[in-house]
């Protein structure tokens, strides 16, 4: 028995598993498959077994089949990559409680940090970036367009704005701009964030590898010194089927404080 039909057995308990009088194939499909990342069969990063496969050891059609896959898709139990297959979303928990750089919460998942960039540039402050910063319109702003990567796969795009005074050079950056922020005496300690669920443009889906108009979290973050002052507008976009975003949240009245 192959790697893959031993996997589709363990996912789906043989043909035997689906019923032909109950509720319509696909939803049968999409159970076992639901069961077996719960059960730990199937687990994140795992690829799943081509649908022809699937199909023919289960004895039913591959639009079947794809319409299971489809939905889990969309569910953003699976993600596809173009070229590579269908794979179990390996979901990254980043804390809203602490300021971390996209550099340390991928260290501590025993991952590599990497960037791509995409535009690197000094110029006037725009009405968005004045706004945020507290800037006037003859003030000047660094700019850092990156793709952020973890072990080589697109994750997040980020636009980074810092007030030239902390940072006057937009090419001293290599590796995390938290590290060469706080080697400059200037890391910000706190920081203001909005979220919003929005969807993603052909251009940014092609740089993250992920379908037009997909379910994207965008994150305006606000980095502030000690005494309030902002540094660092930062604009990101991050694939909604990769991330949970996790606070600790208590009762103002509560004793445990």
């Amino acid at each position: 028995m192959g790697t893959s039909t031993s996997l589709i057995y363990r996912i789906f308990e043989g043909p035997a598993a689906i019923s032909r009088e109950s509720r319509p194939l696909y939803m049968q499909l999409q159970k076992r498959i639901r069961e077996a990342v719960a059960e730990g069969v199937l687990k994140s990063g795992d690829t799943i077994p081509p649908e022809r496969e699937i199909a023919a050891e289960l004895n039913v059609s591959r639009v079947t089949v794809r319409r299971a896959i489809d939905d889990l898709v969309k569910e953003g139990l699976f993600t596809q990559r173009q070229g590579a297959g269908t794979f179990v979303t390996d979901r990254i928990q980043q804390p809203l409680n602490y300021l971390k750089s996209y550099t340390e919460v991928m260290a501590e998942r025993g991952q590599v940090a990497g960037s791509k960039w995409l535009d690197r540039s000094l110029g006037l402050a725009t009405e968005e970036e004045q706004k945020a910063l507290k800037l006037t319109e003859i003030d000047e702003v660094v700019r850092l367009y990156r793709l952020r990567t973890a072990d080589g796969q697109p994750m997040a795009l980020e636009l980074a704005s810092l007030p030239r005074k902390f940072l006057d050079n937009p090419f001293a950056i290599s590796a995390s701009l938290y590290q060469t922020l706080a080697g400059n005496g200037f890391r910000p300690v706190k920081a203001l964030q909005k979220i919003r669920a929005t969807s993603i443009d052909a251009k940014r889906a092609e740089l993250l590898n992920i379908e037009v108009n997909s379910a994207v979290l965008y994150i305006e973050r606000l980095g502030l010194l000690k005494d309030g002052t902002p540094m660092e507008f930062t604009r990101s976009y991050f694939p909604g089927d990769c991330y949970d975003f996790v606070a600790e949240i208590r009762n103002p009245g509560s004793e445990d404080e």
